[in-house]
């Protein structure tokens, strides 16, 4: 596909802000009629440049208001002991993000829990087990003051 054009641009913006809009009011808002819309919709979902629809859940309701941030050092770098980890994290189910960082530790895990009780089971059972993990670092949110996904 070749490079996004201001329609397909306000399209993605358009659905980032509210994925449930209908298509007459989408088309309405970038200045199409519906059936282009929805054609330009499916060809970037085609493409790759639209991976889902989800609906934002707010976490602290559910009780899960306990936020923190865990660098983690591995004791090995090698592709097979980073695809470990990698496979290994999709099963914590408390780690929100996990992002591969360059710099003086490994990884970047963005993790959510109840409170400091689960989270210091959830580091000390879970993620200190995953494999190759040397050491891990914890930074406990005391605000979130901005979230691009609320």
């Amino acid at each position: 596909m070749a490079e996004l054009d201001r329609i397909d641009q306000s399209i993605i913006r358009e659905l980032q802000k509210n994925s449930r809009i209908t298509v007459t009011e989408l088309a309405s808002r970038v200045g199409l009629s519906k059936t282009p819309c929805q054609v330009r919709m499916r060809r970037l979902e085609e493409h790759g440049y639209v991976t889902g629809y989800t609906a934002l859940v707010n976490q602290t309701k559910l009780g899960l208001s306990h936020i923190a941030f865990a660098q983690v050092t591995l004791n090995d770098t090698s592709s097979n002991a980073l695809s470990a980890f990698n496979k290994a994290v999709q099963n914590v189910s408390a780690v929100e993000q996990c992002h591969m960082i360059a710099g003086n530790f490994d990884y970047l895990l963005k993790v959510r829990t109840r409170n400091m009780q689960e989270y210091r089971q959830v580091l000390g059972e879970e993620i200190s087990a995953l494999p190759h993990v040397l050491q891990t670092s914890t930074f406990v949110v005391m605000e979130n003051v901005k979230d691009a996904g609320l």
